[in-house]
């Protein structure tokens, strides 16, 4: 018999399913209603962005889903949800797979399963406001080939049945100091204003929020983890911006600090903003990479010449300037004290034979983060994985899943903190007791691989899928490798995905350039036993160039300041150049973090850090 406790767990379980049963029922009958026989429900919001307020969470209202990236999709007779394979596992988890069949989003995607299930003449809708106008077109094409038809609607069919749905957020909208952002606001407009020009553009449709705070040195709190305003702008050829956001969330200070050449207007104004442009016969620069459908239809409509290109903010805001890359270091360093703290303290709690959980660890974990006083919020929700949940990409600790660390398995940390002069992200795999050989083996492989990418030198021009085989070449050659990928870039203090760099298999043209930030974290992870991620950021810079040497190099500069578990790693498994990287890393985090401990915390980061031979 089983105990009470997995009983009212069980029960709770089915209440859940018949809840999201009741709401696809209900979306169906609104559908058939509108007579439409499909519709499409993306995680993203009108700004198609990983992070969405509450009001805008449709995904994880009618599935359950909770990850922040998928796709739902829903027929007469069928409904089925796709995601990646950072997700493959949480998706089982959380969703009925009676009402939504689980879909790899690469191997089984969403057109194969729309030519598998859609029915000639039927109708799929979707909201023109949360798919971009790539996907849109992508869209428009599997469906012709199956004889259907994509049909926007003009309003969202999902919200008519989402009764208590939550209101949209009005966080109060701050200015970004210079000694954090580097530039004034009023530099950054005039130089894109000035090559929006050359083009011939007159304004650049803005959507993506992180690009508009970067812009206008304005940060937020729409949204969990991520200081956004949700807004939407133009910026126009003269270096002017219409920003349309809610005014409640400016006050005077906010004003003052934007200047005269930015007008603050309602969202709601956009459409007649558009229509303006439209009348003048305009060229607008609008990217059908992240701009809503929506935006492109009303630019149409409205006779606009419409110039398709990237977000013109996205490059020059990876590229961070140095007083940005400053404050990412200090970040960094003070980062680096909390998390060597708090290892200290979840060692000797295990030593003690105290009991913990993933909960108690990743609480403590945030408590020793804001003894700062610096932190204004975690980077996203701390990834505490014991044992088996360590093999869930991007699990999320909850009630019901928390988990004791328990002897003889890892425990996966991968966390970071917002701090106003700085974003972080680091994971850490630390061995609860006596780990396997097989855990060590696979541990000091994934660190093979992070080593290979920290120490690579490459040419201008050298994009990060490029690179992304260096991570990965440790592991293949044992038959091994990790479904997600190596690198994504981080902001300044703004989202800790941020693009248009990354690292990873799939193919990317964009150039890694100097002050680019990305995160370097190679991983394995072994199905309901444990996983193994090692994660460090490091930023894009210039590497000395040889007497001999022909060309200009790139490097990485290595900002995350942690130990890397020493108890892990199979010494004879490394080269002399990897054992020197890691001795050498170690020395650095024990100069600059030991010079902020004292006590316990100083003696332990000494035996962390020690050299692997000693």
């Amino acid at each position: 018999m089983g105990n009470p406790d997995s009983m009212e767990t069980a029960a709770a379980g089915t209440a859940v399913s018949a809840d999201h049963g009741r709401r696809l029922a209900d979306l169906r009958a609104e559908l058939a209603r509108r007579e439409v026989q499909g519709f499409l429900i993306p995680r993203g919001d009108e700004h198609q962005g990983e992070y969405v307020p509450d009001s805008a969470q449709r995904l994880a209202w009618l599935t359950g889903f909770n990850g922040s990236a998928g796709t739902a999709a829903v027929l007469p007779e069928a409904a089925a949800i796709f995601v990646d394979g950072r997700y493959t596992l949480q998706v089982r988890n959380e969703v009925d797979s009676a009402l939504f069949a689980p879909r790899h989003v690469t191997e089984e995607p969403l057109s194969q399963w729309l030519r598998e299930h859609l029915k000639p003449g039927q109708r799929l809708a979707y909201d023109p406001w949360l798919h971009t106008e790539d996907q849109v077109r992508g869209l428009a094409k599997t469906l012709a080939a199956a004889g259907a038809e994509a049909v926007a609607l003009p309003d969202n069919p999902l919200d008519a049945v989402w009764r208590e749905r939550p209101a949209p957020p009005q966080a109060p909208i701050r200015p970004h100091a210079l000694r954090y952002a580097g530039r004034e606001s009023a530099d950054k407009r005039e130089d894109l204003g000035r090559d929006l020009e050359k083009k011939g553009v007159a304004a650049a449709v803005l959507s993506l929020p992180d690009s508009i705070a970067w812009l206008l040195n304005v940060r937020g709190g729409d949204v969990e983890h991520s200081p956004l305003p949700l807004s939407f702008a133009l910026l126009h050829a003269d270096g002017g911006v219409e920003w349309f956001v809610d005014g409640a969330k400016l006050d005077d200070g906010l004003i003052k600090h934007l200047g005269n050449a930015v007008s603050v207007e309602g969202p709601e104004r956009l459409g007649e903003a558009l229509d303006r442009l439209g009348a003048a016969g305009a060229k607008v620069l609008a990217d059908p990479a992240t701009a809503a459908r929506w935006i492109f239809d009303r630019l149409r409509a409205a006779g606009a010449v419409i110039e398709t290109g990237a977000d013109p903010c996205q490059l020059p805001k990876a590229c961070k300037n140095e007083t940005e890359l400053a404050g990412t270091r200090a970040a960094h360093r003070r980062d680096g004290a909390a998390l060597a703290r708090f290892l200290q303290w979840l060692d000797g709690e295990v030593a003690a034979g105290r009991p913990l959980t993933e909960m108690t660890a990743a609480d403590r974990l945030a408590a020793m983060r804001g003894e700062s006083g610096e932190l204004r919020d975690l980077s996203f929700d701390t990834i505490a994985g014991s044992g088996p949940n360590g093999a869930i990409v991007h699990y999320r600790v909850s009630a019901e899943s928390d988990r004791p660390l328990a002897r003889g398995e890892l425990f996966l940390c991968d966390s970071g903190g917002q701090y106003p002069d700085g974003t972080t992200d680091v994971t850490r795999t630390i061995a609860i007791g006596a780990p396997s050989e097989e855990m060590r083996e696979r541990f000091t492989l994934v660190l093979k691989g992070h080593i290979a990418l920290a120490t690579a030198r490459f040419p201008e021009g050298t994009s990060g899928s490029q690179l992304d085989v260096l991570a990965r070449a440790a592991l293949w050659q044992r038959g091994l490798d990790y479904d997600h990928g190596t690198g994504h870039g981080v902001g300044s203090y703004l989202n800790v995905h941020e693009g248009p760099q990354r690292i990873s298999k799939v193919p990317n043209s964009v150039a890694l350039q100097p002050g680019m930030i990305v995160s370097n974290e190679p991983g394995y992870y072994k199905t309901g036993a444990y996983g193994i991620r090692i994660e460090n950021l490091v930023a894009v810079v210039e590497s000395p160039r040889g007497p001999d040497e022909e060309r200009a190099m790139l490097a990485f500069e290595t900002l995350t300041l942690a130990p890397i578990d020493r108890r892990l790693v199979k010494s004879e498994l490394l080269t002399a150049e990897e054992i020197a990287w890691l001795d050498g890393y170690h020395a650095r985090v024990r100069e600059v973090v030991g010079a902020q401990l004292d006590g316990e915390d100083r003696a332990w980061l000494e035996q962390a850090t020690a050299p692997l031979g000693a």
